[in-house]
Parts: C-alpha cells; sequence; structure tokens
C-alpha cells in the first residue's frame, strides 16, 4: 500500500484538523436529527418552531393529512432547518473525509466507514477519535524515521 508523501504532512495535519471539526459538527447535527425524528415520527408528533403564535420556541403539533404528516405550525420550522443543514453539512463532512482519506492513501474501506460516520449516530465521534490516534501516530512515527535517516546523514553514518 503507498504511504503519504512527507511533503504532504503540513497538508496531513491540515486536514485533521478540518476533519476533526466537521465530524463533530456533523455528529451533533446528527444528534439534533435523530431527535428531531423521533419527536415527528412516533407518537408524540411534534415539530420545534421559533417564533410565530407559539413564541419564542414552542412545539406544534404533526397531524395527519392527505399527502402524510403536516405540520400545524407558523413560524421558523427548526425542525426543517435541522434537516437540510445536516443535509448540507453531511456533504462537507464527506469532503473532509475524503480529504483525509486521499492524503493518507487509506484503503477505499477506510473511506466508506469515514462517510458512514455522518449517517450513523455517534459513529462520527467514535472514528474522529480513531482516526486522530492514528494520523497523529503515524506522523509522529515517519517524522522519528526521518530524524534518524537524517542524524544519520549528518554524521556520515549508514543506517
Amino acid at each position: 500500500m503507498p504511504e503519504p508523501k512527507v511533503a504532504s504532512f503540513p497538508a496531513i495535519r491540515g486536514a485533521l484538523k478540518f476533519y476533526q471539526i466537521a465530524s463533530i459538527i456533523t455528529g451533533v447535527m446528527l444528534l439534533l436529527l435523530v431527535a428531531e425524528m423521533v419527536l415527528k415520527y412516533t407518537p408524540i408528533r411534534l415539530e420545534l418552531f421559533a417564533g410565530g403564535s407559539g413564541g419564542l420556541l414552542w412545539f406544534a403539533p404533526v397531524v395527519e393529512g392527505p399527502e402524510g404528516l403536516e405540520s400545524t405550525g407558523d413560524g421558523l420550522n427548526i425542525s426543517l432547518s435541522i434537516l437540510v443543514a445536516h443535509g448540507w453539512f453531511y456533504v462537507v463532512y464527506l469532503f473532509a473525509c475524503f480529504r483525509m482519506w486521499s492524503l493518507m492513501r487509506w484503503p477505499f474501506l477506510r473511506f466508506i466507514l469515514l462517510a458512514l460516520g455522518g449517517v450513523i449516530p455517534l459513529l462520527s465521534f467514535f472514528m474522529e477519535a480513531i482516526v486522530a490516534r492514528d494520523v497523529k501516530a503515524y506522523l509522529a512515527s515517519r517524522a522519528a524515521v526521518s530524524y534518524t535517516h537524517l542524524r544519520a546523514h549528518e554524521t556520515g553514518r549508514n543506517l
């Protein structure tokens, strides 16, 4: 399996930071989305709204209509906003996963596992910790090897 180029190490560090931030935001958004779906699609049947007739933040009932479930609230539908925001941010998360995967030259299966972090609740938090640990350990080990080779070259010794 090909290894990352030493010249790409600064880009890898930047990609790791971006991935970590994206995975945490995506994980939080996914948990909010799951909570929203539980409220809407279980017998609770509520959606969260901001403003409108119910005040600053309030829950409006969801009723069965001719075209499926319909909200009875007015104002800004926070539940729908969470859905849309997660969808768009998942695209950003996929970009972060792809960048990390391509710079590290991991197998394609690892990219699939990273991508699943945005659709399986809590997985992005676990993947963020695993990826950060793996990437930092890899970079540290390569830095140690490079330093050893550099010192040997400076002193004229062969390894």
